[in-house]
């Protein structure tokens, strides 16, 4: 249980420094080869790319989980804990809802992709593992909205203020 506990708690935090890691070397070593030697790799651009769009969707999944999108919350300072919750639980469930039907169809490309070999033009590996990064994405988002509308319900039934999140402005 403990192991699960830190696995939730900081799993899309090793992803992306994984995947920023990557990213930032990758890009030193193709600016270096192309300043130094006057020659760079097919390969170099496409790790960048591909790492880009992890951190892209696992850093959304991580805002859901922190409440980190941007919103026009004006009308929630002037509510109290209830109806904020429920607003909060009404915008997790239509997240909910889009994230399921985005999951759905994000499999298709996914599926065509593995049903037809493609692979990528420099590293020659499947495409399937980099266009997972959507449906990877999506199922992070919809574990992350499910945890915040069992604590936003919590945060109903007690009548303790719902989480906001971090503020950006204050």
């Amino acid at each position: 249980m403990h192991f699960l506990r830190i696995l939730n708690r900081n799993a899309e935090r090793w992803a992306l420094l994984v995947f920023y890691v990557m990213l930032v070397l990758t890009m030193a070593v193709e600016v270096l080869r192309r300043e130094l030697f006057s020659y760079s790799s097919i390969w170099g651009e496409e790790i960048v790319r591909y790492s880009f769009i992890y951190l892209a969707w696992i850093g959304a999944a991580v805002a859901v989980k922190e409440r980190a999108h941007i919103r026009i919350d004006v009308l929630m300072h002037y509510l109290g804990p209830r109806p904020k919750a429920l607003l909060y639980i009404f915008g997790d469930l239509v997240m909910f809802l889009v994230a399921v039907i985005a999951l759905y169809w994000s499999f298709e490309t996914v599926h065509v992709s593995a049903k037809f070999g493609s692979v990528t033009d420099g590293l020659r590996v499947s495409k399937v593992w980099f266009l997972m990064a959507v449906p990877i994405g999506f199922a992070l988002m919809i574990l992350r909205l499910i945890q915040s509308f069992l604590r936003d319900l919590r945060s109903l039934r007690d009548g303790t203020p719902v989480y906001e999140g971090d503020k950006l402005f204050d």
